[in-house]
């Protein structure tokens, strides 16, 4: 048995990185997953072939999260093709970092709407078959920058310290209903992006952390998975870090 058992899965932003290995892992504990792409068909159609090689369910959706009626349409399509919704994770994210003297009010627009309005948009959607359900685990992905902040990342942080806020205020409107919100706050995680870097920046970076290591998409997949979980099912309207102990 998994722990996600039957479960149905909605992930935005889920054809690599954190995502496609959120998408694995809730494969793995026996989830139904729906993933959102918005510019790789051929990335998004080889996830789904790599998530159901094996007997697992998985579909893929072109949606831009960012955009409220794609969203609504989103969940209706997700529902007619599974059912329900039981866990949402809106984890589709962007950065353009700059200075704050730079950076351009389309720069700060971008980033908002793609890291925070999406997580509105999403969540308003599925409020309808969770509440008919009375059952969900809605879970945001927000960032420790949005704890601590950062130069040259205002909006991100922004945005990410938003969702913290976010997080918060729906675990308090839904949680009569059985409904629980919660927020992840991945630290420095080695995806493909992280690959590109200068490795010696790369390596100081390692070695602040107290753990010593840079984390690894899995490490934040499987925060996900007990948060999607009935393992944590006294656990709403809190973040947890994925952070090697960055922050303490």
């Amino acid at each position: 048995m998994g722990l996600l058992d039957n479960k149905v899965v909605l992930i935005t932003g889920a054809s690599r990185g954190i995502g496609k290995s959120i998408a694995e892992t809730c494969v793995k504990q026996g989830a139904i997953v729906a993933f959102t792409y918005l510019s790789s068909e051929e990335k998004a159609r080889a996830l789904e072939s790599e998530l159901t090689a094996n007997g697992g369910i998985a579909k893929g959706f072109r949606s831009d999260a960012s955009k409220f009626d794609e969203a609504q349409s989103l969940v209706d399509q997700v529902v007619e093709s599974f059912g329900t919704v039981d866990v949402l994770v809106n984890n589709a994210g962007i950065t353009r970092d700059t200075l704050l003297m730079r950076m351009t009010e389309e720069q700060w627009d971008e980033v908002i709407t793609t890291n925070l309005k999406s997580a509105f948009n999403l969540t308003k959607a599925v409020q309808k078959p969770m509440l008919k359900a009375r059952m969900g685990s809605i879970i945001n992905m927000s960032s420790v920058v949005g704890v601590k902040g950062n130069a040259g990342q205002s909006n991100y942080a922004a945005s990410k310290a938003g969702l913290i806020g976010f997080t918060k205020s729906i675990a308090a409107e839904l949680g009569s209903r059985n409904i629980r919100c919660n927020a992840i706050a991945p630290g420095f995680i080695e995806t493909e992006m992280t690959e590109v870097l200068d490795q010696d920046v790369v390596a100081s970076w390692r070695n602040s952390i107290p753990l010593k290591r840079g984390g690894q998409p899995e490490d934040v997949a499987n925060a996900t998975v007990f948060l999607a979980s009935d393992l944590s099912a006294y656990i709403t309207g809190q973040t947890l870090h994925v952070c090697g102990g960055m922050l303490m």
